[in-house]
């Protein structure tokens, strides 16, 4: 259907499993996986709830009626209720029991706490995916000297493979994060329209102990170690802006990243992946636009702008609920979830394809190197009984002079320039000898060997097959 919007998110850029993971189907199916399970421990520690009616619950997981939910829906205004009304449906013998004793946010929360932690387990997989492939371009590139930057300005050489291993180390920091945030989640439970567990107090008469285990076998069920200590009919919706911020995180990462790459195709330095019949523009032919990591910095500033959205929501909490948080969380969390997916996609595929135009790298290296060696050169001199003071204010008179001459459009001549200084102790040879770029890269190659020995044991056996980069 072409007549109603629909979310690029779905249609242009995140996987098929992050779009199966915050499918109707995906959620609801969850939904009645919590009821199955409530039902069967509730069998287990004796309410009156039948073997038989938990297996049928379990033979109807997957046959969801949406139709008749959404009219059943229409008719009481509870998205919950009416997916009760239609579990009962398929599932007669057992329709007087579900949902024994709970309230919507059993399942409503539950089901969102494990879908997020299914969500977060794998953009992990996707970070260590990335991680692979951009430790393969930085041990390649290791050593390769290229001009430094600071402040967008030339300064002292660095390494191809030293500045990727700044865009790794942004990356392992947000997997720091995700593990963090993935130990951090506890399960919801079965605790009650106010977090009391008045409900169960009752149905297991007063047994306090009854009511523990029932959570403990609900939480281990769907793999959780424990449930909060403490809630009210809600999860903390703190953990929302753990995980909202984790995933900010990525796409912070991921915009420098890009937008790196995006300057330095400016100069041609560093191409993206650019497709035999792809089109740079519809007007400009001969373009090559970065298109790819233009994108992975768009969708990342939605990312990071959709992460406001969770402490918001944590900040207005009412006493035990309000339902305020639901619509926005329906959007915020799963676009949040969808966008990250998409910018990891992208990124994959940018640095899997990611070209090295060494020859374009040397010669900005060869324009800006005279300038940057003048300090190694000025050692030299005085080395071979040149005054200190009188060489540098030859290289300073002559550097200006090549900076005026360069300003005209001709070539920088520093080097030509000094070579006719009676001042200055070195010969055409020695001069020459100081522009070597491997003199000016530090330990660059040796950096990025050591900080990809400790990533070693992290990317054992990740796999790196890039994914399209989609429309």
């Amino acid at each position: 259907m072409n007549d109603r919007y629909e979310s690029p998110l779905c249609t242009r850029y995140a996987s098929e499993y992050m779009l199966s993971l915050f499918s109707p189907q995906k959620r609801v199916e969850t939904w009645r996986r919590l009821w199955t399970e409530l039902a069967r421990a509730e069998y287990e520690l004796g309410l009156p709830v039948s073997a038989e009616q938990v297996r049928e619950l379990e033979e109807h997981i997957t046959d969801i009626d949406f139709e008749y939910a959404a009219q059943r829906e229409k008719e009481v205004r509870h998205d919950v209720m009416a997916h009760i009304a239609a579990y009962g449906k398929a599932a007669p013998s057992a329709a007087g029991i579900i949902h024994l004793g709970a309230t919507s946010c059993f399942v409503t929360d539950n089901g969102d706490l494990i879908l997020y932690r299914e969500g977060l387990r794998y953009l992990r997989g996707e970070l260590l995916k990335l991680l692979k492939i951009l430790a393969r371009f930085a041990d390649r590139w290791k050593a390769q000297p290229t001009l430094g930057y600071t402040h967008y300005q030339p300064a002292q050489p660095v390494t191809v493979g030293k500045r990727a291993t700044l865009w790794m180390q942004d990356l392992v920091s947000d997997l720091e994060e995700i593990d963090f945030v993935l130990s951090s989640i506890r399960f919801l439970g079965c605790r009650g329209t106010t977090g009391t567990e008045a409900s169960f107090l009752n149905l297991f008469e007063g047994d306090e102990e009854k009511i523990d285990e029932l959570n403990r076998r609900l939480a281990a069920a769907f793999g959780f170690e424990a449930c909060f200590p403490v809630c009210g009919q809600t999860y903390p919706r703190k953990l929302d802006s753990r995980i909202l911020n984790c995933l900010s995180a990525i796409g912070q990462s991921l915009y420098r990243m890009a937008q790196d790459i995006r300057l330095l195709q400016h100069d041609r330095q560093l191409e993206e992946p650019f497709g035999e019949s792809q089109i740079g523009s519809s007007a400009m032919a001969y373009k090559r636009n970065p298109m790819r990591c233009e994108r992975i910095c768009s969708l990342s500033r939605y990312l990071m702008a959709d992460a406001l959205n969770a402490p918001l929501t944590a900040s207005a909490q009412w006493l035990e609920r309000t339902l305020d948080d639901s619509a926005d969380r329906r959007l915020s969390m799963p676009e949040a979830f969808l966008c990250a997916d998409s910018v990891l996609r992208l990124a994959q595929n940018v640095c899997a394809g990611l070209r090295v135009n060494e020859k374009v790298i040397g010669k900005a290296l060869r324009e800006y190197l005279p300038f940057i060696a003048t300090e190694n050169l000025l050692m030299e001199a005085v080395k071979h009984g040149g005054d200190r003071q009188q060489v540098h204010e030859i290289i300073r008179r002559c550097s200006m002079e090549a900076t005026e001459a360069m300003r005209g459009g001709g070539e920088c001549d520093l080097f030509e320039r000094l070579e006719k200084q009676p001042g200055l102790p070195l010969t055409k040879e020695e001069l020459a000898e100081t522009l070597s770029p491997e003199k000016y890269i530090g330990r660059c190659p040796q950096q990025v060997e050591a900080f990809l020995e400790r990533l070693r044991p992290l990317l054992e056996g990740v796999d790196t097959t890039a994914p399209e980069p989609g429309l």
